[in-house]
């Protein structure tokens, strides 16, 4: 890594909604930072591990995952209030389906490549809380991705393959064997971290002390 450089490794879901609102966050921290270049890199984190390959319909979901529709709403409103300070017009109502990511994260992966990873993110992220789209869809995943700036037919043929698959698989198990259990989760240098949806402040805050060398949060990737 240059040592003229701050990485940030963001672990995230695309079905998290805290973790869309913590990328718009960072996009403001960012925009005031005046110390050295940021490189921001994407990592996996599947909220859903055990999500079946097609996932399942979204009632069904939330009464597995909160007990019942009306108290997930409970929970969903604090978020709704968050996205809107961000910017963010969360369309809960429009998500039938809640998917297995871990196709997602193979794309989200594959952009880097090309340096493409925030695009890829972003358009995901609109997918799904936006549109209410199927992002675990192959068809949908090669639509974001072109949205992105990527060759929609090499997309649908590296997502019918394996491509990806061990690397995604790696870089997972990097963020459970330092402890990570929810996300985002933010490694900046490699070293220190900062978990949940943060404010710019905070961020900024992160920022200065890595690049000055100093410890923030726990110890990270």
């Amino acid at each position: 890594m240059n040592e003229r450089t701050l990485t940030v490794d963001v672990y995230s879901d695309v079905i998290c909604p805290w973790c869309y609102v913590g990328k718009r966050r960072l996009e403001r921290a960012l925009k005031t930072w005046d110390g050295v270049p940021v490189n921001i890199r994407w990592r996996p984190f599947q909220l859903n591990p055990t999500m079946p390959r097609n996932g399942m319909g979204r009632r069904q979901y939330l009464d597995a995952k909160f007990g019942s529709s009306a108290a997930a709403q409970a929970i969903y409103d604090h978020v709704l209030t968050a996205g809107t300070e961000e910017g963010i017009q969360f369309a809960f109502e429009r998500i039938a389906r809640t998917p297995n990511t871990f196709a997602a994260h193979r794309l989200i992966w594959l952009a880097g490549h090309p340096d493409k990873q925030n695009e890829m993110v972003e358009m995901l992220f609109r997918q799904y809380f936006l549109d209410g789209g199927d992002i675990g869809n192959i068809e949908t995943l090669s639509q974001a991705a072109a949205n992105a700036g990527l060759d929609r037919a090499a997309i649908e043929t590296f997502l019918a393959g394996d491509g990806g698959i061990e690397a995604v698989k790696a870089e997972e198990a990097a963020g459970h064997r330092v402890g990570i259990r929810g996300v985002p989760y933010f490694v900046f240098n490699g070293v220190n971290a900062l978990s949940g949806a943060q404010p710019p402040e905070q961020l900024l805050v992160a920022f200065r002390q890595s690049e000055a060398g100093l410890s923030v949060g726990k110890a990270g990737v």
